[in-house]
């Protein structure tokens, strides 16, 4: 069953759907990334593309319960991050295209708020 978006802000970024799958830098047209349809409940992510865009995306639906704070690192499988207690998958941020990322995004099963960041690498 398809999920209500309540709150939807895409800044320089655009998805191959309403609410999930391959997301795209506006500026270059690459892909920066891809978000799990049914597994997380709200996401907030903010980053850098190697083209020099500042790209944003907040997305919540009507139902998104209030998340809660954890200290957890998501695990990667297979490139993607994903939830602690169950390995579901969450966002893929493919690094090889973003400078920096700031993300906070909430595991619709636990409602546990995972947070990450990459900052810029000095080279």
């Amino acid at each position: 069953m398809a999920r209500v978006v309540n709150n939807k802000e895409l800044v320089s970024t655009r998805l191959a759907t309403n609410y999930g799958g391959w997301m795209y830098c506006d500026k270059c047209n690459e892909n920066i990334g891809y978000l799990c349809y049914a597994t997380y409940d709200r996401l907030k992510l903010s980053y850098r593309c190697n083209c020099g865009s500042q790209g944003k995306v907040i997305l919540d639906f009507v139902d998104s319960k209030m998340g809660q704070e954890c200290n957890d690192e998501l695990t990667i499988v297979k490139n993607r991050f994903c939830c602690l207690g169950d390995n579901s998958p969450l966002i893929t941020i493919l690094d090889k295209k973003v400078t920096s990322y700031e993300m906070e995004i909430t595991c619709k099963a636990c409602n546990k708020i995972y947070k990450k960041r990459r900052n810029e690498s000095i080279s």
